[in-house]
């Protein structure tokens, strides 16, 4: 047997403690890159030449991803969670109204969704799967 006193280890003062990134805030910032992107790009393709989306409902979007990149960055994960939620939202509800309302100006035919329509959907997609993960702490 030593004579040596047990000493178990304790972290120092002087040792710093290593926080762990919010869940779901790197794919928050992945959402927000491309709904910016999307928002900038054609949203409707037609035979006349390309809809940008900036001239319509990709303002609203662009926007919205910049409250979604503030709400990655927020070191309130339920804050952040809800900013991203409200981001989630814009991003899936405002494509959708653009494919219904084209759909009911001219039908099925003479035009495809663009690029841009289609990167902010699925931004819209990350950005509600980042807001649960970042909502529930997975």
């Amino acid at each position: 047997m030593s004579s040596r006193p047990r000493t178990t280890a304790q972290p120092s003062a002087a040792t710093p403690t290593v926080r762990r990134a919010a869940p779901g805030r790197g794919m928050a910032v992945v959402a927000s890159l491309l709904v910016i992107v999307g928002s900038f790009l054609p949203w409707v393709h037609t035979a006349l030449g390309n809809v940008s989306g900036i001239n319509g409902p990709g303002l609203w979007t662009a926007y919205a991803a910049f409250a979604g990149l503030a709400g990655a960055m927020m070191p309130w994960r339920r804050v952040g969670a809800v900013h991203l939620g409200v981001f989630a939202a814009v991003a899936l509800v405002l494509p959708a109204w653009q494919v219904v309302h084209v759909l009911g100006l001219v039908g099925v035919g003479g035009w495809l969704p663009g690029t841009g329509l289609v990167l902010v959907a699925c931004g819209g997609v990350l950005a509600a799967t980042a807001a649960l993960r970042s909502w529930r702490g997975l």
